[in-house]
């Protein structure tokens, strides 16, 4: 049964990112807010965590598109290849902010997605994502989770999230309500920065 954990954003109580931080490493699975909808997220070095997010998703972990949760810009070099200072500029300018940018990932990369030659990064602007990432040590593997009503596709109400996911989950943080539009999704592999998903964000990145 997941515990709904009211964390406000405007300052964080420490002893609650302790907890969620300490369920995150212990391999357990947490729904929580960003600066767009809620996201589903374990630790990027549990293997048997992100398997149980692939399973919920239904899709095969080496070829799932989760996004890495990082508190700033400092954990790029961590997963993404060197990257040049035009793509630099245009990361520095958005994040943190409501977008998933798609980068070249590098060897360092969890065993799980070596295969994969990109990354989806997101740096949200949220107090409570940044404290968990921060006390966490290394970046948050996350997705969005959708709803099956066909008009409203991300539920905003924390607790009727916990309803729906109570038997899927550990703790599902109640930050307030959320919002109903997902990040913009940017790639920046290729020549020409390419918007694959009109989200949130808006912004020229040429």
């Amino acid at each position: 049964m997941a515990e709904l954990l009211r964390i406000y954003n405007e300052n964080p109580e420490q002893n609650k990112i302790k907890k969620v931080v300490d369920t995150l490493r212990n391999g357990g699975l947490v729904i929580y807010p960003t600066d767009t909808v809620y996201g589903l997220g374990c630790d990027i070095t549990n293997t048997a965590a992100l398997e149980k997010i692939a399973q919920i998703k239904g899709v095969k972990l080496d070829k799932a598109n989760f996004s890495f949760i990082c508190e700033d810009l400092s954990n790029l070099s961590d997963y993404v290849k060197q990257i040049d200072t035009a793509t630099f500029k245009i990361l520095k300018r958005c994040l943190p902010g409501p977008y998933t940018f798609v980068l070249p990932g590098n060897s360092n990369l969890p065993n799980v997605f070596k295969k994969k030659k990109t990354v989806g990064i997101r740096v949200p602007d949220n107090n409570i994502c940044k404290a968990l990432v921060s006390g966490l040590g290394n970046p948050i593997v996350s997705t969005s989770i959708k709803d099956d009503d066909e008009v409203l596709e991300y539920t905003t109400d924390p607790e009727l999230i916990r309803e729906k996911w109570d038997n899927l989950v550990d703790i599902v943080i109640d930050g307030g309500y959320g919002d109903n539009i997902p990040s913009t999704v940017i790639d920046l592999t290729t020549a020409t920065p390419e918007v694959i998903r009109e989200g949130k964000g808006s912004i020229e990145i040429m």
